[in-house]
């Protein structure tokens, strides 16, 4: 978590950036990554220069000359403000937006359009000198795509735009290490928002297999592994900005709606992870005629299933979110949806989430559904798993607290042979398929959890009316003493 004072100056440099001429929270974020990802890019140049030192060959950001090394954060920070606003509007903000040079790529595609609107002198040299600080002191030595981005992420009041909420990045990274993903896979997000869920995934196998990643694998990283789609074109250059300063040069991030019958991918990837819009409609002309197939709804909880279904191929896996409705609704469409993962398809989990996980945005109840898509069933038993606490309160403070569930979801879930003599009581268990067959089809984790009640014993009756009759007489006695020294009569 960020210390508060670094809280404090990310607050300054918010009101800083409004008071250049920008007040959207989404654009904020973005004028801000722009400033950032400028800022890395010296860094990434200093890497390159200490390898240089030690005999590697590596290709460098920025050239040789004067007017070349005036395009890294180190010198132009010091600028005056009017020079700096020059400078960085007409030089620096171009030769990032350039920096891809396949012109095809999804970088290039929505950062060619992009703009920098910070437009007052003053403004922008406040901006720069509070990152500049923020980045020496108080955050240094932390990923400069984490913690940070993370807490302006949660001041963009558009996070319940669609019902899309945010994803907490323990939840991601959590659904993540239960997917375990490797270099080999292709991983997508079809509803990415600002990719935190292929950043997750990235920073999982970085930490996992950098050490041993062949040329080969190198390449799909830069280009095959991750792809995220979103309707909304600034998420979308956000997710290119935020997947390039976590080293994914040419990701494939589209503006598309994945639920629209113009969208027809299927059996592409080995990894879905999505957290989908919780609610809304779509106009049924638009819906994919496949995902009607499967569930015939214009709900976009119920569609992004199917969707996610679809998008996998055979033996591919899924961890995504859903809304508590999508596991017990009654409606045809819910059941049919339900039946699909269960009859058709290898339903591994579902793991019940409280529902502060998601305040203050919104206090919805969720879980998290896991699937392999086989297209010939194989659904045996249900790992069912109820979640009680994330490491944080469940309140709209969301402060950390020691309870977290996380450490024992992903060891319980990585050695489910030891969950066969677990009782129905306790925290995760497993259910045979036919029993969930019989019951509809129907997910929700209190269906199947059995409550354990303590007896307890109670004195008899008579015992209890004197008891009242004692305290009514103690009442009494205790009153008229008070009276009397208050001389009320």
């Amino acid at each position: 978590m960020l210390p508060s004072s670094a809280k404090n100056k990310i607050e300054q440099i918010w009101l800083d950036v409004i008071a250049g001429g920008v007040s959207q929270p989404d654009s904020v974020i973005e004028q801000l990554t722009y400033l950032m990802f400028a800022r890395q890019l010296d860094e990434a140049e200093a890497d390159i220069e200490s390898a240089e030192l030690l005999g590697d060959t590596v290709d460098h950001i920025f050239g040789s000359s004067g007017d070349e090394q005036l395009l890294r954060w180190r010198n132009f920070i010091g600028m005056k403000a009017d020079e700096l606003l020059q400078h960085f509007t007409k030089k620096v903000f171009p030769f990032m937006k350039q920096l891809n040079t396949d012109k095809n790529s999804s970088f290039s595609r929505y950062l060619s359009g992009a703009t920098f609107k910070i437009n007052d002198p003053l403004a922008l040299k406040k901006v720069v000198q509070g990152l500049e600080e923020l980045f020496s002191n108080d955050i240094k030595g932390l990923d400069m795509q984490g913690d940070l981005y993370e807490y302006m992420l949660g001041k963009l009041n558009a996070a319940g735009r669609l019902g899309a909420f945010r994803t907490p990045r323990q939840i991601r990274d959590m659904m993540v290490a239960l997917m375990a993903p490797t270099p080999d896979m292709r991983i997508c997000d079809p509803a990415c928002g600002t990719a935190g869920y292929l950043i997750s995934a990235a920073e999982y196998i970085r930490g996992h297999y950098e050490k041993n990643m062949t040329k080969e694998q190198w390449d799909a990283w830069d280009s095959k592994v991750f792809t995220g789609y979103d309707t909304d074109e600034t998420m979308c250059r956000l997710s290119c900005m935020n997947l390039m300063l976590h080293s994914v040069k040419n990701p494939t991030v589209r503006k598309q709606d994945s639920v629209s019958k113009d969208f027809e991918d299927h059996d592409i990837y080995d990894l879905c992870l999505a957290n989908p819009p919780f609610k809304g409609t779509i106009n049924e002309e638009n819906v994919s005629g496949s995902l009607s197939m499967v569930t015939a709804t214009k709900k976009t909880e119920l569609l992004f299933v199917a969707l996610l279904i679809r998008l996998l191929h055979v033996g591919g896996r899924c961890a995504c979110i859903v809304p508590d409705g999508v596991l017990f609704g009654s409606s045809k469409a819910h059941k049919s949806l339900r039946k699909e993962l269960v009859d058709n398809q290898y339903l591994e989990a579902v793991i019940s989430m409280p529902s502060g996980v998601f305040k203050p945005y919104a206090g919805v109840s969720t879980a998290v559904l896991i699937f392999t898509k086989t297209n010939a069933g194989g659904t045996d038993k249900v790992w069912f798993y109820n979640m009680e606490a994330d490491g944080f309160s469940l309140d709209d403070k969301r402060n950390p607290v020691n309870e977290n569930d996380i450490p024992d979801i992903i060891e319980r879930f990585h050695n489910k042979d030891k969950e066969e003599s677990r009782a129905r009581t306790e925290k995760s268990f497993l259910v045979p398929v036919k029993e969930i067959i019989d019951n509809e089809y129907d997910l929700s984790i209190n269906k199947y959890k059995k409550t354990e009640y303590v007896p307890v014993d109670y004195p008899p009756t008579s015992e209890i009316i004197k008891s009242i009759e004692e305290l009514n007489e103690k009442v009494d006695k205790e009153t008229a003493e008070l009276k009397k020294l208050l001389n009320i009569n």
